[in-house]
């Protein structure tokens, strides 16, 4: 029986780094707009300071590759030595067996002129099994090399990462395309801009909507958003090549999972309820599978980056003791369309589907997201905002018309909470129009929803909370 060689996978690895012999990146990664959290990824990888490999998490089809292809274009723009650059597929068949260690050696022996820094990315790193292990001795003891690795099995990546990596790998979150960075991808006119930090002018308000409404049901994944052909079929696209394969194959071989169709059907559930409020009783009931399980489900589900749970707290911002309900949403609103085909703006799913986008802007920021409900049905808000010590900051009352802008004080649970927790500031979002009152010393502002998705987007890209001195011009 025969054994890969050596030569084998030298042969490959020169395959997959064409600029050992020719110095430049490809043309087609270099016409391809790089994707904004190009920057922070780049200043994380390049922090002298810090011996820690990136570990590159993220969900299918967002873009992990191409980020890592830009970063190299970007090293050999940058003067970096073609060889001391290296790109490794770990999920070809050829690697299957190879250590970490002896890929290094292989890419040294390959590329043995130059000095300084090596720079290695290594893509779709869960194919390598035990890879966390592997990787902690290169930290230790190769100053020289500055390491990356990256992946879609993310539930595999962040559990392995956390527990066997501390202090050693620093986790990245690569998040579905923000409404921001879709609309620069998309090269079109938009119809909106950010003229300096946190200032903005919006020039045609209806010509937005029209961009978020294409955003809420294409924009979330970048082949999506760009590909006509793609665009043309959705469901194969997303069904198959993402959800399918996260629910049929990651998941399942992780986590032992041998019901593969109740696991399908109880995703499919989340999905079609995504920003209303559930529960497990609920759940059991409508899928006659057990509370602990869904439970389970659920842990990997969000593990995956398929989905994000939301928590309830009262009219204090606390988080109930016993939490039978809570929120999910989907992490991206174009699954949605993949699943059960796009919706149309007066339609009443699209409501939900414009605060599943809304909040697929900040679940990866690190803010402390939550949503209130107590009493009768009038007292809740869609997303509260809370402090390190569970104070609520900020609240956000999530609406798909402009009724509420000329009567603040109709936002009944918004309000309510606004004076038990004595904010200053609070938000609610509109279709078109923008408003601002003053109700019992506490402001009442009112943006469009694709004005504060583009808001979100444009802060959560530069790694800070949404700061709330925004102003728009129009």
């Amino acid at each position: 029986m025969k054994n890969v060689s050596d030569q084998q996978v030298a042969e490959h690895l020169k395959r997959l780094n064409p600029w050992w012999a020719s110095a430049g990146m490809d043309q087609g990664t270099l016409e391809l707009r790089p994707r904004a959290y190009l920057a922070p990824v780049r200043a994380l990888l390049l922090e002298s300071g810090l011996r820690r490999a990136v570990v590159l998490l993220g969900p299918r089809r967002v873009g992990k590759t191409i980020l890592i292809r830009h970063l190299i274009a970007d090293l050999l723009g940058g003067h970096v030595a073609a060889r001391r650059i290296a790109y490794v597929e770990m999920d070809h068949p050829l690697l299957h067996g190879q250590s970490l260690g002896a890929l290094v050696q292989q890419i040294e022996a390959a590329t043995p002129d130059g000095e300084g820094l090596r720079y290695l990315f290594f893509d779709e790193i869960q194919s390598h099994k035990d890879w966390e292990k592997h990787l902690k001795p290169l930290v230790d003891h190769r100053p020289d090399l500055r390491i990356l690795v990256s992946g879609s099995a993310a539930a595999a990546l962040k559990r392995q990462s956390t527990e066997s990596g501390a202090g050693r790998f620093t986790d990245f979150l690569l998040p579905p395309l923000t409404f921001s960075e879709y609309l620069h991808l998309r090269g079109e006119a938009a119809a909106i801009r950010e003229e300096r930090p946190n200032q903005y002018v919006l020039d045609d308000i209806a010509l937005l909507n029209e961009q978020f409404v294409d955003y809420v049901n294409y924009g979330g994944y970048p082949e999506l958003a760009l590909s006509p052909t793609v665009r043309g079929n959705p469901e194969r696209f997303i069904k198959s090549d993402i959800v399918d394969k996260v629910l049929l194959r990651d998941l399942p071989q992780l986590y032992g999972i041998k019901d593969i169709q109740e696991l399908n059907s109880l995703f499919t559930l989340l999905a079609f309820n995504t920003a209303e409020e559930i529960s497990f009783e609920q759940l059991s009931q409508r899928s006659g599978v057990g509370k602990q399980t869904i439970q389970k489900y659920i842990e990997y589900l969000e593990a995956a980056f398929l989905i994000k749970r939301v928590f309830r707290v009262d009219q204090d911002g606390r988080r109930y003791q016993r939490e039978r309900n809570f929120k999910v949403y989907l992490t991206n609103s174009a699954m949605y369309t993949g699943l059960f085909g796009a919706r149309l703006p007066d339609e009443t799913e699209f409501g939900h589907l414009v605060e599943t986008a809304l909040f697929a802007q900040r679940f990866h920021e690190g803010a402390r997201l939550n949503y209130a409900r107590w009493g009768n049905q009038d007292c809740e808000v869609d997303l509260v905002e809370s402090s390190q010590a569970l104070k609520p900051t900020g609240a956000l009352e999530i609406k798909w018309s402009d009724r509420y802008v000329a009567k603040p004080e109709s936002l009944t649970g918004l309000m309510k909470f606004v004076r038990n927790n004595r904010l200053p500031l609070a938000w609610a979002s509109t279709r078109s129009q923008f408003g601002k009152a003053i109700i019992d010393g506490a402001e009442i502002r009112q943006w469009p929803a694709a004005v504060l998705a583009f808001h979100y987007g444009v802060s959560a890209v530069r790694g800070r909370l949404a700061d709330f001195d925004a102003k728009v011009i129009s």
